[in-house]
């Protein structure tokens, strides 16, 4: 009976793990055959873009991204977003880290709360009164306005990423620095931080994919001087006609430093994701 039973266990662990890997795969295959597509179609003709049924087989060119070099200033563009989003990063990553730690410390949740109903709110509630505010200082177009603008949105994420590796943090490492009389600056930046090192590293990846990929603030707050990648892809979408293969040239570029970047940290992203998922 016994034996016969382990052999049942055994045959429905192995039916699970292949129910599991099949529904991965799906997954997996529903998740890229968009990005594939789209990488695919930057190297077709503009016509062949919009073929149908679509052309699996097809000669590759350059065209597209050609184009973008020629009708564009394509790096200015991507130095604007590289400048935007390193700010708007660094200032979500410069007052959410402490800000997550002091509610992780106080266990007073309303402030994160107020943080997170802020991000949750649609962009267009914030649009109006930043125009108004950054037009009467005469920062519209200006690379500040977009930074500030930028770091509504990644604060929050700050905030609520570092907390879960904030509270995963044993209390009584904490009562032990206040023995030993550290101050609560010296207790974040000598203890806390080095302990939450991968959560930091999730956070400065999301921090920067949101603000890199942020289209509303970046088309109304920007000129012609200031206007980022994700705002000038919009220029190859025309009244008329769309320019489809510059457009997916486009946006394969832009997409490439979010993964790019996300591939180099993807030890501490994944240690980052974990932290404090289960917790004893």
């Amino acid at each position: 009976m016994t034996s016969a039973a382990s052999t049942d266990t055994t045959l429905s662990d192995d039916w699970a793990r292949r129910v599991n890997t099949l529904l991965l795969v799906v997954a997996g295959i529903l998740i890229m055959t968009p990005t594939v597509w789209m990488v695919l179609s930057s190297f077709k003709p503009s016509f062949e873009v919009t073929a149908y049924p679509p052309k699996l087989f097809f000669t590759p060119t350059f065209e597209n991204y050609a184009q973008l070099t020629k009708t564009t200033p394509f790096l200015s563009f991507a130095l604007n977003s590289v400048i935007v989003t390193v700010g708007s990063a660094g200032i979500g990553l410069l007052f959410g880290i402490p800000a997550a730690f002091a509610v992780s410390w106080t266990r007073i949740s309303w402030p994160a709360l107020l943080a997170l109903a802020a991000r949750m709110a649609p962009g267009t509630l914030f649009l109006l009164p930043w125009y108004v505010m950054f037009r009467q200082v005469g920062l519209i177009g200006s690379y500040t306005a977009l930074i500030l603008s930028h770091a509504v949105i990644t604060m929050p994420i700050a905030i609520w990423v570092l907390l879960p590796s904030f509270d995963n943090i044993p209390r009584s490492v904490y009562e032990a620095a206040q023995v030993d009389g550290c101050s609560l600056t010296r207790i974040l930046l000598r203890i806390a931080l080095p302990l939450v090192g991968s959560g930091i590293a999730v956070a400065a990846i999301l921090c920067f994919v949101f603000s890199w990929n942020y289209f509303l603030f970046a088309l109304v707050l920007s000129n012609g001087d200031t206007k980022t990648l994700i705002a000038a892809a919009f220029n190859f979408v025309g009244e008329g006609s769309t320019q489809w293969g510059a457009l997916m040239a486009a946006a394969t570029l832009i997409a490439l430093p979010p993964l790019l970047l996300a591939a180099v940290v993807q030890r501490w992203l994944v240690a980052g994701l974990t932290l404090g998922a289960v917790k004893g």
